[in-house]
């Protein structure tokens, strides 16, 4: 029997559930997975309250990426073995033992990166790949803006983009989490719950405002983020912790000429080639030292309730992960 993390209901973390079932054997194109690590991200939560861009049928076994070992595998596959190490991301359904997967949407680990590390970085460190050379491809000498500068995405986005070059200014949640941040190459540190990260913005680029903001936050970072942006600067949201942004107003997207964009892994994680590419680029990052992604805080799949909660209680830095 295996173990899996039910939920039958939307809603906070309580309405989880562990439950036991027993494992089919895998299909065609498929593999059977002994999970070593699982991811937590925040959009695991999003998911379970009903307010991520994937709303799922109900009940269902929740999370989205992890990593573990091959035991067995269906008919037709024939890019992986038994005893192979691999990872995958955005694959509903992580938070198990054990699992079945699509051989297709799995990623081997290469020699040298833990398991642990691999659960934890790949949809964090794929959204901070997209964001930081995709979406916006950052370059040496700008100033740019990164919300929750000590969690999982702002971890790697603040590595990778003062690797690159860029002035990082970054905002946090309590003083705690000030030196963490220093530590991941921010030059300019805001604990937004004492201080105007917006003015901050503005007296490091001289009136002039960042190039970029990289938004994680959503509601409550909206009318700094307004105040702190460049005339024909561009505001990225890639996720919503504290909500919902409100509707733009056009005339005051006009009032700087600035640029707004929503984005989700989702729409450039879309295909094998695509996923081939991010994830070996950010293997490629970590080997390298650009980022430092690490399994920051360890949970036991059976403590998924408290994970979550230490999660949305800003209680955790960087990333975290569930071991069966």
């Amino acid at each position: 029997m295996s173990r899996v993390v039910m939920a039958r209901e939307f809603g906070e973390p309580n309405v989880l559930k562990i439950e036991e079932r027993t494992l089919a054997a895998p299909g065609a194109g498929e593999v059977k997975l002994r999970q070593t690590a699982i991811g937590v991200n925040f959009a695991d939560i999003s998911m379970l309250q009903g307010r991520y861009l994937i709303k799922p049928n109900l009940p269902t076994i929740t999370g989205l990426e992890g990593a573990g070992v091959v035991e067995a595998v269906g008919p037709g596959v024939t890019s992986l073995k038994v005893g192979d190490r691999v990872c995958y991301t955005s694959l509903l359904g992580a938070f198990a033992d054990e699992r079945l997967a699509p051989a297709d949407k799995l990623f081997k680990i290469p020699d040298g990166i833990d398991d642990k590390v691999a659960a934890a970085s790949l949809l964090k460190g794929m959204t901070a790949y997209y964001l930081l050379h995709e979406t916006y491809p950052v370059k040496a000498g700008e100033t740019i803006l990164v919300h929750a500068a000590a969690g999982g995405v702002g971890t790697l986005l603040c590595q990778w983009a003062s690797k690159i070059g860029a002035t990082v200014i970054g905002t946090v949640g309590s003083e705690a989490k000030v030196a963490l941040a220093k530590a991941n190459g921010c030059a300019h540190v805001v604990n937004y719950a004492k201080d105007d990260f917006a003015k901050v913005c503005l007296e490091v680029t001289g009136g002039r405002g960042v190039d970029v903001i990289y938004d994680g936050v959503g509601k409550d970072a909206f009318e700094g983020n307004m105040a702190a942006i460049k005339i024909r600067g561009l505001l990225i949201n890639f996720g919503l912790a504290s909500g919902h942004i409100p509707p733009l107003d056009a005339m005051r997207v006009n009032a700087k000429s600035m640029y707004f964009n929503k984005s989700s892994l989702v729409h450039y994680y879309t295909d094998r080639a695509s996923g081939e590419r991010m994830s070996g680029k950010v293997f490629e990052a970590i080997k390298a030292g650009t980022i430092r992604p690490g399994a920051d805080h360890v949970y036991k799949l059976a403590d998924i309730v408290t994970a979550l909660t230490d999660v949305t209680g800003r209680k955790t830095t960087g990333s975290v992960v569930l071991v069966p």
